[in-house]
């Protein structure tokens, strides 16, 4: 069964370069397994990932034990539904790739919370 995005159509593609995902299949799938729930793709910003780096979550720093080359401003990436809530709640949230980004975020924020932040 195809994954479904925020907007009910099949789920796009987020980032081959970097390369992200749960899956780091460029998609942001989820199962059971992904305890941070990654289904946001955001384009990150440099608020985005100074904020995120004071919250203890370095996204800056390559970790190529975990195949991650960290992120730069303008880069898209999977995030944790949680993360990108925080971040729209202290004011830095990312823009949003609405085809991009999984269903399963409607759990947690809204798809007009989603759509004020989409990328034109």
């Amino acid at each position: 069964m195809t994954a479904l995005n925020v907007l009910g159509t099949a789920l796009q593609a987020c980032s081959f370069d970097p390369l992200t995902g749960f899956f780091r299949d460029g998609c942001c799938n989820t199962d059971a397994h992904d305890h941070g729930t990654h289904v946001v793709c955001a384009k990150v910003t440099a608020d985005f990932l100074a904020y995120s780096l004071q919250r203890g979550n370095d996204l800056s720093t390559p970790r190529p034990e975990y195949r991650f080359v960290g992120l730069r401003p303008g880069d898209r990436w999977c995030l944790c539904v949680n993360r990108w809530l925080e971040a729209l709640q202290a004011g830095v949230a990312p823009p949003v790739h609405l085809e991009a980004t999984h269903i399963k975020a409607l759990e947690r924020v809204t798809l007009e919370q989603l759509k004020a932040h989409a990328l034109q």
